[in-house]
């Protein structure tokens, strides 16, 4: 195991500013007290916040002995470009360069001084600046999977890297000047995965390595990306890749908050306007058993029964028949139409099937929620598996593994925090059952 302490600091190599008018710079790599990098599998973008310290570091021919705020000047959108170093033995580097360069989107909490001056400055990428001034507008038919990448690609011209789970439901929209996120995020919760009996249910975020489109079940089916142990623990630590320093179980039970979110079983009412009649569907956890990749070693059915029978959820939904059916005329449309005589299946989303247990799937991923410090690593990615050990609560000094709580978590959120000083990681872990499972070498 890596013998890094999270006392040891990390590294900001580069923080360089460039002015609007792209002829004057400056590296604030000096003056940046501490820096924070965010990731998240339900934000579409990244995120860096930095904190500024700044006591004449500008006194220089080009911009002179004034505060870079006002002598640059800083009024948004300049381009950043951001190297940060972590603590480990093989060093991880955060390069924002080239098109991952970053942009000024806000500065606050300035404390000025004639001597000194405090700030804070967000950074975000060029593409979340450049989705609220762009607009999906045309029709798109086909595979999701296939749509989300023409938005990327061609609406909000990204050149990051794009990494799109094939899906094998076909969906038929209008994009309405919505913005590109939001459809992309609002389609993730449509999309099937075209795998064999998999289950609905996507993420749409953004890491430090591109865009994803990602399913539920593909995730949960990959291979931990590391091992970790909580600090204090006696087993062989050459067994894993680092320490956590700090845990805490934010959401371990919360039986009221997953009955009201219709975890365990819900019902939903589907409308037919064409036939004016509607049709009842409920749907419980056990029709997702042993037909999902789960992260612990247990079924999903694991509370009581008497609270897992009868929906605790009830939703309904206007079915989108005869909406943008599959053709370049009407009569191709038509003839579409024709040929799927129920009205249930004619639905260009096929909710019937999809909708409550999409909305299930996602609320059962968080049912177990953790949140752990480790020592500064900036190989982790939003989305990751992780394997996590956690003691047995015993008077024996041994302290064996919790063979409920340890095993495989997905990381739903992290932040890096790097100083001069330190270099931790925070993440944010849930998994949707208790169960150790082994290790997938």
């Amino acid at each position: 195991m890596s013998q890094n302490t999270a006392t040891r600091s990390g590294d900001i190599t580069k923080f360089l500013i460039t002015g609007s008018d792209g002829k004057k710079s400056i590296d604030l790599s000096a003056a940046a007290m501490e820096i924070y990098y965010y990731e998240d599998v339900f934000q579409p973008s990244i995120e860096v916040r930095a904190t500024i310290f700044e006591t004449g570091l500008t006194d220089n021919e080009s911009i002179g002995p004034l505060g870079i705020l006002d002598a640059l000047p800083v009024r948004g959108g300049e381009k950043v470009f951001l190297d940060i170093e972590d603590n480990q033995r093989n060093v991880n580097k955060l390069s924002f360069k080239k098109e991952k360069a970053l942009y000024v989107n806000r500065v606050s909490n300035v404390e000025p001084g004639t001597q000194k001056q405090l700030y804070s400055i967000e950074l975000c990428p060029r593409e979340y600046l450049s989705n609220n001034q762009t607009r999906v507008i045309k029709r798109y038919d086909g595979p999701i999977s296939v749509n989300v990448g023409k938005i990327l690609e061609n609406v909000l011209k990204t050149k990051k890297n794009k990494y799109i789970d094939a899906t094998n439901n076909p969906y038929n929209f209008i994009g309405n000047d919505k913005k590109p996120f939001y459809i992309c995020s609002w389609l993730a919760g449509k999309s099937v995965p075209e795998l064999n009996n998999a289950k609905a249910g996507f993420f749409f975020f953004e890491t430090y390595d591109g865009y994803n489109f990602k399913a539920i079940d593909n995730l949960l089916n990959g291979k931990e990306k590391k091992k970790y142990i909580l600090t204090g623990m006696p087993q062989d630590n050459d067994d894993y890749d680092g320490k956590i320093l700090s845990v805490n179980q934010s959401r371990y039970i919360d039986l009221e908050r997953n009955l009201n979110l219709g975890v365990y079983a819900n019902r939903t009412l589907y409308f037919d306007y064409v036939k004016m009649e509607y049709k009842v569907r409920e749907y419980s956890i056990s029709d997702q058993k042993d037909k999902v990749n789960n992260a612990g070693k247990q079924q999903l059915d694991w509370t009581s029964e008497e609270f897992s029978q009868g929906p605790s959820r009830l939703m309904s939904h206007v079915l989108d028949i005869g909406t943008l059916p599959s053709g370049t005329t009407p009569q191709k449309q038509l003839e579409t139409w024709k040929n799927n005589p129920d009205g249930y299946k004619a639905a260009t989303w096929d909710a019937y099937n999809a909708m409550s247990q999409s909305v299930m799937r996602y609320n059962q991923l968080f049912t177990i929620k953790t949140d752990v410090i480790i020592a500064g690593d900036f190989s982790l990615r939003a989305g990751d598996l992780i394997y996590c050990e956690f003691p047995t609560m015993t008077v024996d000094r041994n302290k064996p593994v919790n063979k409920q709580t340890g095993g495989i978590y997905m990381i739903a959120s992290l932040c890096h925090r790097v100083t001069r000083e330190d270099c931790y990681t925070s993440l944010t872990l849930v998994r949707d059952t208790f169960g150790r499972t082994p290790w997938k070498d």
